[in-house]
């Protein structure tokens, strides 16, 4: 079995009961609190409620006067037009509980990751009702436990969704004792697919009498055209199977599915604070993305209306690539094996694009895409409307899509490939994206334009810029200039791997030594720092665009996620980007970096990268968290959703251990009077990690080797010499500032300090 698997047959030894599991409980310590009920749902955006979900089903938990209302959202329940706002994720519907002991009573509630349950408890003088609720981790069903003090009437009610931007087809039965409630998106000739969803409940709704300490168990079977033809029919015959109320195995399965995902990794850091962020962010990205499953968009499953920000879609100039980039190194692989098929799924229409467009092979994808090919960032789809939404009369502006520019979404795209190929080298992975890298260097092959000596990528923002205003015009953006670099350095690596291509990479290769210098310039008090783009605007003047100091979209040409320079790569580039950094906190104030609005997941782990003074990350880490969070530990933000659920496990990850210059760093950024350890974290190379720090004093490092590859390592122990202990027995022991050794496949290695 491959470690980083998620898989039910875990390598670890489990408990059978699903009462009790050790893994579970201690997870269960970072829980969520809640006292207050949310104040934010419905919302466009992240809600601040109580959450659960299964990567695919995502259930908000909603307190108020009416009663509790689960909101249930489907990664696979979409609008399917190509227009926007029209087309976007959509909500099948919610299911109301009303009670009397909810609306008057004392509330109190916790989301608890280990065990992936919501637990509240509502109080009043004559009462206390218990209501717990999860979304089976491996099953399409969401369960509802119920149980009162004494005898309690409640009411239970399906809610249908209210319309959006399309009207819907909602319909609502009872069958055999099960209650159900559907909704179409059907009979549209503008839609690309019909979209269905069914709702079944194991119970009739209506009044529900509950017996003084008797449980009552509602299962609620879900299902859209997308898992099954017999949406409808799979959906009651299921909720049928539950009448008993009978959910032992179920629930044995859902608690054997997070016990392995928890022992996929861990960081102990002496911060429990800080920690319940790292393990609730982890949980809430498991509960919106599993393998097999559509791709989370924004706001991941946990929606509660039609009208999600932006569509509720793939935004690809970082919001996509981002909630994702802490899996990685967490070892969690697992949640980002649905990654790829949106992207694989729009290859057709992207090198229509590149050239119907620009004239160009290669894939070339507007700033929003969809599931199956679907253009969610289409301009709307007429002259008036586009007129009325943008002051624009042209809705085939650029072809009737939204690029805003940039020329670089396609290749931002290939980032987290190109992430996950680097921490794997699983060649079965490497043919899969092959094509799609092929297609990105491709295009920058046909679009670079050489000038005296340099690649330059022309007419190529650096920000989202309206087109056609004359200020699309900009010649080499930073961020451009690293997702070059990045595609060619993996075409080179992934065509070499699989014996292809190989006439092709001399061009790859001179790219690469030609492509222009990432643009800095000089700031009025003499310093170096970096621009955005060498030259900006129509005329494209490098003297009319100004140094503007590194940011996050600076940070995702370069560091994160393209890994195209460091500290070793190139030292005096590093070191401007550190000075920059050095004065964010004058230009900000208490929101260091800028990230209220975008970017938390970028800033934090970049400055680890960059070897920023480890107690200052941590510090502003935690007052950003302060600034913006609610109470179920979504770290806000005013751009986009799921991506903050990386900041904290991205940032934490890349102090304990690097890799990112194909170098194993141990505790590089790290506070050396902080004791730490950690377990199984992700190195590239595909290397697992595990290693310690007590008393300012590296420990050991034991390494699995999952591939056989060399590993090049920073000797955690300055001027001393490391001895490297291979299975079998054989030892060798090194020494200097930086080492490398080989490896075999499967082999297991403890690297240690060699004591005088």
């Amino acid at each position: 079995m491959k470690p980083h698997l998620c898989a039910l047959a875990s390598f670890i030894v489990l408990s059978c009961c699903p009462q009790h599991n050790p893994v579970l409980e201690e997870l269960d310590a970072y829980k969520a609190e809640f006292s207050q009920w949310p104040v934010h749902v419905p919302t466009q955006k992240t809600p601040d409620a109580p959450l659960a979900g299964n990567g695919d089903i995502g259930l908000t938990m909603k307190t108020s006067d009416e009663g509790i209302t689960f909101y249930v959202g489907k990664n696979d329940f979409w609008r399917a037009l190509e227009s926007y706002p029209e087309g976007g994720m959509a909500l099948p519907g919610a299911l109301l509980l009303g009670s009397d002991i909810v609306s008057s009573g004392e509330y109190h509630a916790e989301q608890l990751p280990g065990s992936a349950e919501i637990r509240a408890i509502y109080t009043t003088p004559g009462n206390v009702l218990h209501v717990t609720s999860w979304v089976a981790a491996t099953d399409n069903k969401a369960v509802i436990e119920l149980e009162s003090e004494k005898e309690a009437s409640l009411s239970l009610a399906f809610l249908p969704a209210e319309d959006g931007q399309l009207e819907s087809v909602i319909e609502q039965g009872t069958d055999n004792g099960c209650s159900w409630m559907t909704r179409s998106f059907c009979g549209n000739p503008r839609l690309k697919w019909e979209s269905h969803v069914a709702m079944a409940l194991n119970h009739e709704t209506g009044a529900l009498v509950l017996e003084p300490g008797k449980k009552l168990t509602l299962v609620l079977a879900v299902y859209t055209g997308i898992d099954t033809p017999d949406w409808k029919g799979k959906a009651i015959a299921e909720a049928e199977s539950y009448r008993s109320g009978n959910i032992k195995d179920l629930k044995r399965k859902h608690q054997d599915w997070w016990a392995s995902f928890w022992q996929l990794s861990h960081v102990d850091i002496g911060d429990e604070w800080l920690e319940r962020y790292y393990y609730q962010s982890q949980y809430l990205l498991a509960c919106s993305s599993r393998a097999g499953k559509f791709a989370p968009g924004l706001w991941g499953s946990f929606i509660c209306s039609d009208d999600t920000a932006w569509a509720g879609d793939y935004h690809l100039n970082y919001n996509y690539q981002s909630p994702y980039w802490g899996c990685y190194s967490s070892n969690q692989i697992c949640l980002t094996e649905n990654y790829d098929q949106p992207l694989l799924d729009y290859m057709d229409k992207g090198r229509a694009y590149a050239r119907n467009l620009l004239g160009c092979r290669g894939l070339y994808y507007p700033v929003g895409i969809g599931p199956l090919g679907l253009s969610t960032a289409a301009w709307p789809d007429t002259d008036e409307k586009m007129d009325d939404m943008y002051g624009y009369t042209d809705h085939m502006l650029d072809g009737g899509n939204m690029f805003w520019g940039q020329k670089s979404n396609a290749s931002f795209g290939a980032a987290n490939m190109m992430m996950r190929f680097y921490a794997t080298w699983d060649r079965d992975y490497a043919e899969k994206i092959y094509p799609y890298i092929l297609g990105c260097a491709e295009f920058w092959e046909d679009y670079l334009t050489l000038r005296d000596g340099r690649y330059e990528s022309v007419n190529d923002t650096f920000w989202e810029e309206w087109p056609e205003r004359g200020n699309d015009n900009d010649v080499n953006p930073m961020g451009s200039l690293g997702l070059i670099r990045m595609v060619m350095r993996g075409a080179l690596t992934i065509s070499d791997m699989l014996g292809v291509d190989e006439e092709r990479r001399g061009t790859w290769t001179d790219i690469l030594e030609k492509i222009s210098d990432f643009p800095v310039g000089t700031t009025a008090d003499g310093r170096l720092s970096l621009k955005g783009c060498d030259r900006k605007g129509v005329d494209a003047k490098s003297s009319d665009f100004k140094p503007i100091g590194l940011n996050r979209v600076h940070m995702h040409g370069v560091l994160i996620p393209p890994m195209v320079s460091g500290p070793l790569t190139d030292a005096a580039f590093s070191a401007i980007m550190l000075d920059d950094m050095n004065h964010w906190t004058e230009r900000e104030g208490r929101d260091w970096g800028n990230t209220l609005g975008n970017g938390v997941e970028t800033v934090y782990a970049g400055a680890a990268r960059l070897g920023y003074d480890p107690e200052k990350i941590l510090a502003y880490l935690k007052e950003r968290i302060r600034l913006g969070s609610y109470p179920n530990c979504y770290i806000v933000a005013d751009g986009g959703g799921i991506e903050t659920l990386a900041a904290v496990p991205f940032a934490v990850n890349e102090m304990l251990m690097q890799s990112f210059e194909g170098i194993l760093r141990i505790f590089p950024c790290w506070v050396r009077s902080k004791d730490a350890s950690f377990r199984h974290l992700r190195a590239n190379g595909a290397f697992l990690v595990s290693s310690s720090i007590k008393d300012g004093k590296i420990g050991p490092v034991d390494l699995f080797s999952e591939q056989g590859r060399p590993c090049r390592m920073e000797n955690p122990w300055p001027g001393k010499t490391m001895v490297i202990r291979h299975s079998g027995g054989k030892t060798e022991e090194l020494q200097g500032d930086l080492v490398e050794f080989r490896t075999s496949k499967g082999e297991e290695l403890r690297i240690s300090c060699k004591e005088n």
